[in-house]
């Protein structure tokens, strides 16, 4: 059995107890992929009628399952889906054992469950390369399928775990002008986590009734502000897969224009995408990067981007070394426009650097007291427009190296 990580010393000090969402159902199983005797396979049973949106990796070495979710997504049922996860082996790179072993499991849930094969999404997380023996997981079905339970989503959220210290879960109830809709979640991902999605599996269930399309326009909108605005250690995982599933048990329509969904379903994923950032791998701080003034939000995020996963500032924030020369660099290497003596650096409230020089209010002492804080804030004025974005991220420390040096073994 793998040795439990310690867990991250930014992490909730609970799993959230969370309700359950009408017409989901959930239950999990060892099936000994990589270790024995851990949770590693995860099934979600959702009712007839549900709409299924999605988004995923634009990773060009994609796995299997992402592929074959992508070419499902948007197509019209009223059947019942479901949702089959593993963790321990990312069927990535696998060739065409990778695809007969997606359409293996699919066909069986598919068979068991008796609904559509193209109504069953699969995920897999965890070593790449390496073929997933299909029957490791279709042989757990019988049992899995005994264990459905509308509270498990806990349990859930354990199973889909790879190098994540936690399990990483949240929910909202959202007032519509009809009632109230709940909204839950639960994500993995702690490394090789970087916009474009990340390392990360996300999975979504609401009550409500959503068209499918106004479906995947809230969730890609909603995406681009959450989960792809996060880094860990800038790489972009084979796997990366975000599903939203609205069962229509509640019978309140919503909207692509509705805006307490739209809030709802943004507090919920930044969440869960925050969540991530605090488990990266050896992290011990976490951190807002944001940037205002800049030519426009593309350029905003592309300096808050270069700036987060910048090793130099990274590990300097690991130290609590309030090197703001590293910031200046990051900004000048994003290619994006920036004017240097138009810059202002902040740390938190302290103005560190304004009109190309360091700041004349500036104490080097408080800038080091303040790098000591577990959760930083860097604010930059590029001073040139009205572009402004913000990410987040974490430190780099030696604990990542070691975790993934060791991650094989």
């Amino acid at each position: 059995m793998a040795t439990q990580l310690e867990k991250s010393p930014l992490a909730p000090s609970c799993f959230p107890s969370i309700p359950p969402i009408g017409g989901v159902r959930f239950a999990v199983a060892s099936a000994a992929i990589k270790y024995v005797g851990r949770t590693d396979v995860m099934l979600a049973e959702l009712s007839p009628g549900t709409t299924v949106a999605g988004v995923f990796t634009k990773s060009a070495t994609r796995a299997a399952s992402v592929l074959d979710c992508q070419d499902k997504i948007g197509q019209k049922f009223t059947q019942g889906a479901a949702i089959i996860v593993n963790s321990g082996n990312a069927n990535a790179f696998t060739g065409k054992h990778g695809n007969l072993a997606v359409d293996s499991i699919t066909t069986a849930v598919s068979n068991h469950l008796s609904i559509p094969k193209n109504r069953v999404f699969s995920s897999s997380t965890g070593v790449i390369g390496e073929p997933l023996k299909p029957e490791k997981i279709t042989d757990c079905l019988d049992s899995l399928i005994a264990k459905l339970d509308t509270s498990g989503i806990a349990k859930a959220a354990q199973a889909i775990m790879t190098t994540d210290t936690y399990p990483k879960g949240a929910y909202s109830t959202i007032k519509t002008e009809d009632g109230h809709v709940m909204l839950a979640g639960i994500a993995k991902g702690s490394g090789m986590i970087s916009p474009d999605m990340a390392t990360m599996l996300v999975y979504l269930f609401t009550d409500a009734q959503i068209e499918q399309s106004a479906l995947q326009d809230l969730l890609t909108e909603v995406n681009a502000t959450t989960f792809n605005a996060i880094t860990v250690d800038s790489d972009t995982s084979t796997s990366d897969t975000v599903l939203l599933s609205a069962t229509g048990t509640s019978k309140i329509h919503v909207d692509a224009e509705n805006s307490a969904f739209r809030q709802g379903l943004r507090q919920v994923m930044l969440d869960l995408a925050h969540q991530i950032v605090r488990d990266g791998e050896g992290a011990s701080k976490f951190i807002e990067i944001s940037i205002q003034g800049a030519n426009d939000d593309t350029d905003a995020k592309t300096h808050a981007m270069a700036i987060a996963n910048s090793p130099l500032v990274k590990t300097a924030i690991a130290g609590s070394d309030p090197n703001w020369g590293r910031i200046v660099m990051a900004i000048g290497k994003s290619g994006a426009a920036a004017e240097r003596d138009q810059l202002k650096i902040w740390f938190g409230e302290i103005l560190v650097a304004s009109d190309g020089w360091v700041a004349p209010t500036y104490c080097e002492e408080d800038g080091a007291e303040y790098m000591k804080r577990s959760e930083i804030k860097i604010m930059v004025d590029m001073g040139i427009g009205t572009g402004r974005s913000t990410v987040w991220t974490c430190d780099l420390t030696h604990q990542y190296i070691s975790i993934n040096a060791d991650y094989r073994s």
